[in-house]
């Protein structure tokens, strides 16, 4: 498989003394926020990677970070203790959001609708109000688990995985039920739309990356057994024009987006990857670094030069 893709590993991350299970951008392209089972959330600096700066500390897990851009806040979903709102200037929390007590999955925050969307853990997605952040209402499709969200600015729909294997459809204004999408085997972890808003990835425990068409009333265009394992995440390059995934089989892929051509795989043997499952990407702008974390409690930045 010959590519012109290079790829090279350019700092590991270390510090959380627990699976990282979070990334998340900031304002700045440069800057990204972690989180993990040791309840600790760190913002890094890509310009220096080595020194990560404790923004906060939860009593619980966390499997779920939101960055508010338009008011410099972080949402951390810390698992059966609802949400923390966290003014990142003053570096402390503004507000404290009581949640049913289960994990919390995924959180989107759409700031158009001034609304924040939380994925839950008994099938429940909360609709927060975007500027007081207080409870609205709690929608309720699935009595399992909610895992994962993806809002789509053109159409102004919220696609929610969940753990009965269905992809839900939502007009995000209402979140009356549009389409209930079945094909996948397992449960769904991860949604992505295309930048355009005309494409919707799904991944999951199945291995099988699915590609939905936004514009034909998410008919399926096709499918992809893109992992060994569980497909953790989905994330679109800044210019949309490649997507990574990355898996419990300790691998990140690089595919084209418009083809859906597989472009890379960085693993252990090959780069010097993750020993352990891979559970998040954030794909920055700043030199299109690409940053994993994973169970093995490590986060890792990768330089992808595109050739």
């Amino acid at each position: 498989m010959a590519s012109k893709i290079q790829v090279q590993k350019n700092a590991t991350l270390s510090g959380h003394r627990d699976c990282v299970y979070a990334l998340e951008g900031s304002g700045q392209e440069h800057v990204f926020f972690s989180a993990a089972g040791d309840g600790m959330v760190a913002a890094w600096d890509l310009t220096a990677p080595e020194n990560g700066e404790l923004v906060a500390k939860v009593n619980t897990s966390v499997y779920a970070l939101r960055y508010v851009a338009d008011r410099n806040l972080l949402l951390v979903g810390q698992n059966q203790q609802g949400l923390q709102v966290i003014d990142l200037q003053a570096k402390q929390v503004l507000k404290s959001v009581a949640l049913p007590k289960v994990a919390i999955f995924d959180i989107a925050y759409v700031a158009e609708l001034q609304k924040v969307f939380v994925g839950m853990g008994n099938g429940a997605v909360c609709l927060l109000d975007g500027s007081t952040f207080a409870l609205q209402t709690i929608v309720r499709k699935s009595d399992q688990s909610a895992r994962c969200l993806a809002y789509n600015q053109v159409t102004q729909e919220l696609a929610v995985g969940y753990s009965d294997n269905l992809v839900r459809i939502f007009d995000a204004r209402t979140m009356e039920l549009k389409h209930e999408l079945a094909a996948h085997t397992n449960s769904v972890f991860t949604v992505a739309y295309a930048p355009d808003g005309k494409l919707l990835l799904s991944g999951g425990r199945d291995a099988h990356l699915r590609v939905w068409e936004v514009e034909k009333g998410y008919s399926e265009r096709g499918y992809l057994i893109a992992h060994m394992y569980t497909i953790n995440h989905l994330v679109f390059s800044p210019d949309g024009r490649y997507f990574a995934s990355c898996s419990m089989d300790k691998s990140i892929k690089l595919w084209d987006a418009q083809s859906f051509k597989l472009l890379k795989v960085i693993d252990k043997v090959r780069h010097a990857g993750h020993g352990t499952s891979v559970n998040k990407l954030f794909w920055s702008a700043h030199r299109n670094q690409l940053v994993s974390c994973s169970d093995d409690r490590t986060i890792s930045v990768w330089d992808i030069n595109l050739g």
